[in-house]
């Protein structure tokens, strides 16, 4: 397992944007698939994007053409780049790794609140 640090979170008027940063303890290159997930109050978690060690990427439909996931192995970090946020983006976002398939290391948590 690794430790991983989330930060950037905030408030944000909808339409408007933020990244989301993962700080990863040691090499990120250990790692085969970067995830994010967020979970909105009173709803289930859910799996927002992912990438690869090789760089492919994955997206849920309710992010597509707004969100972007990417890694930077020189710093160890994973970003997730929100653009026109809107209300339902509202929720706590998880950083996740898994050294295989499984994710089996969380962040704490970030809140995200889209609202004007």
């Amino acid at each position: 397992q690794v430790q991983l640090v989330e930060n950037g979170g905030g408030l944000v008027q909808p339409g408007g944007s933020l990244r989301l940063s993962c700080a990863v303890s040691g090499s990120i290159l250990s790692i085969n698939v970067m995830g994010w997930y967020r979970q909105g109050s009173g709803k289930q978690r859910e799996l927002v994007a992912t990438i690869q060690r090789g760089g492919s990427t994955n997206y849920a439909d309710s992010v597509k053409g707004r969100f972007t996931i990417s890694r930077d192995n020189a710093k160890n970090t994973v970003y997730l780049q929100m653009s026109s946020l809107k209300p339902d983006d509202t929720a706590v976002y998880y950083c996740a790794a898994a050294q295989r398939w499984t994710f089996d290391s969380w962040g704490q948590g970030t809140q995200v609140t889209v609202s004007s």
